[in-house]
């Protein structure tokens, strides 16, 4: 059974799928530095309550130790969305603890930050660049952009056998130059469309408008109806056009842990389209079957309060949501 896992890791992203194949892809990584002690996890506890603010968001997942508890030892491919460090967070420390084989490049070229008095480490961007420059050892760096169609990734629509079902719809050369030029890079993000068994399941890094524009114009296919989105920009406002989701209709919806009053709620409320938040239900686990996603949570609590069925529980112990069907 394949698997998406979209973990809780602040204001930043790390998906991770399970392919059928046995593959593992992870895209994006946040919070890899970070230690929960068991002080904050008891004080966390007592938050999550039913009380509208279930506080998942200060209840963190250190995605490298999430890796290792559903028994991942290597990594076929890493996706990075785009060089911010939201989604480099902890790059290094997961390339010294998992091998990984591919490393998917955009051809984004930022300058590098400067990390003084910053709250990220120095030593993931330099391991990034490592790996994007092809000087990481046993690492094959892959150049895709939108519209690539190459073995275990994705095929022509024939020859689809043995491939993880991965589309990538944006960005394009233009955008990435664009990006390069300006240093503004969430328009240069992947969108990756994961056509699964269960329906088209979106993972759009930072994605502003003209991204979608792209998508929509030239790969309308990969994205329309889909069973699930992860909101772009961790469903910030940002002044962008939510058009996009006129197209994509997501059948549900995850907006990430940034700030409430920075949440684009009204987006999704105003096209009657379903949504719950990382605050609300912590770590997300997708199990996929034949035109079926069955949807896991971390938060018992939420899931009983939207009507969830906390009797039956994944590998993991996460509680059943509910399911979309494809």
């Amino acid at each position: 059974m394949a698997r998406v896992h979209l973990l809780n890791v602040g204001e930043g992203d790390c998906s991770i799928i399970e392919h059928n194949s046995g593959r593992i892809t992870v895209m994006d990584i946040c919070g890899g530095n970070k230690v929960v002690t068991k002080q904050e996890a008891r004080v966390l506890e007592e938050l999550a309550k039913p009380r509208g603010n279930f506080a998942m968001c200060k209840k963190l997942t250190n995605p490298i130790e999430y890796l290792e508890s559903i028994g991942v030892t290597s990594i076929f491919r890493f996706i990075l969305s785009h060089p911010d460090m939201d989604h480099l967070d902890g790059f290094d420390a997961l390339a010294s603890r998992f091998s990984i084989s591919n490393f998917w490049d955009s051809g984004a070229r930022k300058e590098k930050p400067d990390f003084s008095g910053s709250p990220y480490n120095e030593a993931d961007w330099d391991r990034y660049v490592k790996f994007r420059d092809g000087k990481e050892d046993g690492v094959t760096v892959v150049t895709p952009k939108a519209g690539s169609r190459f073995q275990l990734a994705n095929k022509k629509d024939e020859e689809t056998v043995g491939c993880d079902g991965l589309y990538i719809v944006s960005p394009n050369k233009e955008l990435i130059d664009e990006a390069n030029e300006s240093q503004d890079f969430n328009d240069a993000s992947y969108i990756i469309s994961y056509r699964s068994a269960g329906g088209k399941i979106i993972l759009p890094g930072d994605a502003h408008d003209k991204s979608w524009e792209l998508a929509i114009q030239e790969y309308k296919d990969d994205i329309e109806d889909s069973a699930f989105l992860l909101a772009p920009h961790h469903g910030r406002k940002s002044g962008r056009d939510h058009t996009y989701l006129n197209t994509v209709n997501p059948k549900c919806s995850l907006l990430g842990c940034a700030p409430s009053e920075h949440l684009a709620y009204d987006a999704w409320r105003n096209r009657d389209l379903y949504y719950f938040t990382q605050n609300q239900a912590g770590n997300v686990v997708l199990d996929i079957s034949s035109g079926l996603i069955e949807v896991y949570v971390e938060n018992e609590k939420f899931a009983e309060t939207s009507g969830g069925d906390t009797s039956k529980v994944n590998q993991q112990g996460y509680y059943y949501l509910g399911y979309i069907e494809s």
